[in-house]
């Protein structure tokens, strides 16, 4: 009786959730840096008047 399978499904497993902890924290601060972004370029932009509104 051999172990191998379930030894090389554990670590694969593991690397899977070590690169999932190493990733998911940078993605969502590039998110979350985009979104701020867009954020402050919306506040810059001047807002629409009335007679913009009307064309």
């Amino acid at each position: 009786m051999t172990y191998l399978p379930y030894v090389i499904g554990a670590y694969a497993v593991f690397a899977v959730v070590l690169l999932w902890d190493f990733l998911a924290p940078r993605l969502q601060l590039r998110r979350e840096l985009r979104a701020a972004r867009l954020r402050a370029a919306r506040a810059r932009k001047p807002a629409a008047t009335a007679g913009e509104l009307s064309r």
